[in-house]
């Protein structure tokens, strides 16, 4: 009788734990985007577009990096930081610069 007693209870744990598992999990998914980076940041603002290029209004906590990434999220940064940095000179950006991305 105690035996089935503890049965039941661990049973009962064990499922009040995957039950509050799931619950967390569903609650996280939104806030995570869903597989994509939680912090990660819609694609760059536009402020105009030419033919060829498009002008990137630098945006406060934005790095040529971030930028990069954001160009192509599934490629290699660096060769697009090495552009951005030929373009303005130096390897910092201030916020309201005007960047040409290609």
């Amino acid at each position: 009788m105690a035996r089935r007693r503890r049965a039941r209870a661990r049973r009962r744990r064990i499922l009040l734990g995957v039950s509050s598992g799931a619950v967390l999990v569903a609650l996280a998914l939104p806030w995570g985007g869903a597989g994509r980076h939680p912090l990660a940041t819609p694609g760059p603002v536009l402020a105009g577009a030419t033919a060829s290029k498009t002008l990137y209004v630098v945006q406060p906590g934005d790095t040529m990096w971030t930028i990069a990434e954001r160009l192509d999220p599934g490629g290699d940064p660096r060769p697009v930081v090495l552009r951005l940095e030929q373009e303005v000179g130096s390897d910092s950006l201030q916020p309201g610069q005007h960047l040409h991305l290609p």
